[in-house]
């Protein structure tokens, strides 16, 4: 399945969800990318903003507003602590630090991108993915890995939030 399809069906279904006031289930799609010409691996997470919203007033006990006018910077340094502690990748046996680039809107999705620089040779890649699960037993986060044309996908819950992509 190509990408501009991937994004073309998630884009139909949250524009559908959209219109209901409260979405009945709860998943995050996370796309992870291997670019061996640039070192580094791409990170580009889609999370239901009210949900991420959610997540963030309940660790740090202070309201945000990611993805509106209200929206403030500090807002945005919460979201990347956030993912920094609950999306981990082991890079060749080593956890690696995600460098967080940005976020943008699109319908009800929030989508942030992020990077990890400097990985000559990808020998290994493992995820662990606890985001939102506090929120919602029935959390969902979907990896989705390509690397040379080779694709894998992973189902992260509450019960098994690792996986091994490569």
């Amino acid at each position: 399945m190509n990408k501009s399809f991937q994004i073309t069906v998630f884009t139909l279904l949250v524009v559908i969800l959209s219109s209901f006031a409260i979405h009945k289930f709860y998943v995050s799609i996370y796309q992870i990318n291997y670019v061996p010409k640039k070192q580094m691996i791409q990170i580009t997470a889609r999370i239901f903003v009210d949900d991420i919203n959610d997540a963030l007033e309940k660790k740090y006990h202070k309201k945000t507003f990611l993805g509106s006018e209200k929206e403030i910077p500090k807002d945005a340094i919460l979201l990347k602590n956030y993912l920094s502690e609950k999306l981990l990748l082991k890079v060749n046996g080593t956890v690696k630090p995600t460098i967080y680039l940005s976020e943008e809107m699109e319908a009800n999705v929030l989508i942030c991108y992020l990077k990890i620089q400097n990985i000559a040779k990808l020998s290994s890649l493992s995820v662990e993915n606890n985001a939102l699960m506090e929120l919602n037993n029935d959390q969902q986060n979907i990896i989705q890995y390509q690397e040379s044309g080779e694709k894998k996908t992973l189902l992260l819950t509450t019960d098994n939030s690792k996986g091994i992509l490569k």
